[in-house]
């Protein structure tokens, strides 16, 4: 059986819109793109190609796939590129006439959860979702997240799309590891680990 690993890059307060430049994804007036490039260092930079290096496939909506289909395969040397070249792309779309250029890429759509419980089920490496707004609240709303691999930037920006949206059903984390990069950004990793439990004290 597959894990699916959600691989975010948040704000302080959940925003994940919009990480790498300023024309990245403007939805609904957004105007902080690229909010986390001063914060990567080279130690950000060596942390982020650690979990790049080990074996995955890329689960991917319709919008993150497009943008990286024209960026990635023009940027295969580096280890990240080279890892995402071998990687196949699973993308989940309701555009059944959807283009896939990008090698190596199939597309989920139709009744989109019974197929990725479907592929969860398969033998293989994990699924990593990065980007992929829309996608992670279906992941969440139906209970399909296994691991969350969260970099924490030190930084509010207020509007912007969220990683726990409406619709996040109630679920309990076990913490896997923690590390923090001088930039202060924060590299936390989690496991689903049941039911939330409540108390008094």
């Amino acid at each position: 059986m597959r894990k699916i690993v959600v691989l975010s890059f948040i704000s302080l307060d959940g925003v994940m819109q919009a990480p790498g430049g300023p024309d990245e994804d403007v939805d609904s007036g957004f105007k902080y793109g690229g909010w986390t490039v001063p914060y990567s260092d080279e130690v950000f930079g060596g942390m982020m190609v650690e979990q790049m290096s080990m074996p995955f496939d890329l689960l991917l909506g319709r919008k993150t796939y497009s943008m990286w289909s024209d960026y990635w395969p023009k940027n295969e040397n580096g280890p990240i590129g080279a890892s995402f070249k071998k990687a196949k792309k699973y993308v989940v779309s309701s555009d059944s006439d959807l283009g896939l250029p990008w090698q190596k890429a199939s597309l989920i759509s139709g009744d989109v959860v019974a197929k990725l419980k479907s592929l969860k089920a398969e033998d293989g490496p994990m699924l990593q979702v990065q980007g992929s707004a829309n996608l992670a609240q279906t992941l969440f709303k139906h209970d399909l997240v296994d691991e969350l691999w969260l970099k924490t930037f030190p930084v509010l920006l207020g509007n912007g799309k969220k990683l726990f949206a409406e619709g996040t059903i109630p679920a309990a984390f076990e913490l896997i590891e923690t590390k923090t990069t001088p930039s202060g950004v924060i590299f936390a990793s989690y496991k689903r680990g049941g039911e939330v439990k409540t108390g008094s004290f």
